[in-house]
């Protein structure tokens, strides 16, 4: 069976991006203690604190949904939309205009917000049907949503530990 289409061969990729992906949301949850007076105190800041955890747990759960040993394809389908479904209200939420900071520039806010939010969002949901119809490149589309998320939350960690003290 083509990679795309079968999760034994991702076993490796979700390994790796799992213990990366907890160490990253650890290193977070130390950053955000550093600097939880001013985080606090911003308006908006706490919603990004959030977001970013949400985008560095993402690949924890994508990857923890394709280390299940022998599981059938339906289930790890299911398993992705439910990941989603949790993930795009969420990120929805955290992502909306009204909850930016006045101090993040708009293109600022539309790169490291916005794009990652939505992208990770549908990806898992595109990997889940094409895993399922065996076609869209199946499940191809989770290393851009893992990336995408390790981006985006890194980017919003550098922002709680560097950026809110200039």
């Amino acid at each position: 069976m083509d990679a795309a289409y079968d999760a034994e061969p991702w076993s490796d990729f979700a390994a790796g991006m799992a213990g990366a992906a907890a160490a990253l949301a650890g290193l977070l949850f130390v950053a955000v203690s550093i600097n939880i007076q001013t985080i606090l105190a911003g308006r908006g800041i706490a919603g990004r604190a959030a977001q970013a955890l949400i985008l560095l747990a993402l690949p924890v759960f994508i990857s923890l949904a394709l280390l299940v040993p022998g599981q059938p394809e339906l289930a790890l389908a299911i398993e992705l939309l439910v990941i989603s479904a949790v993930t795009v209200p969420s990120l929805g939420y955290l992502a909306r205009p009204s909850a930016r900071a006045g101090e993040q520039p708009m293109t600022s806010w539309v790169a490291t917000n916005l794009v990652p939010s939505v992208v990770v969002g549908v990806t898992p949901v595109i990997a889940a049907i094409g895993l399922l119809t065996e076609s869209l490149g199946g499940l191809y589309w989770l290393p851009a949503a893992v990336a995408l998320a390790l981006a985006g939350g890194l980017v919003n960690a550098w922002a709680l530990l560097v950026e809110i003290l200039r």
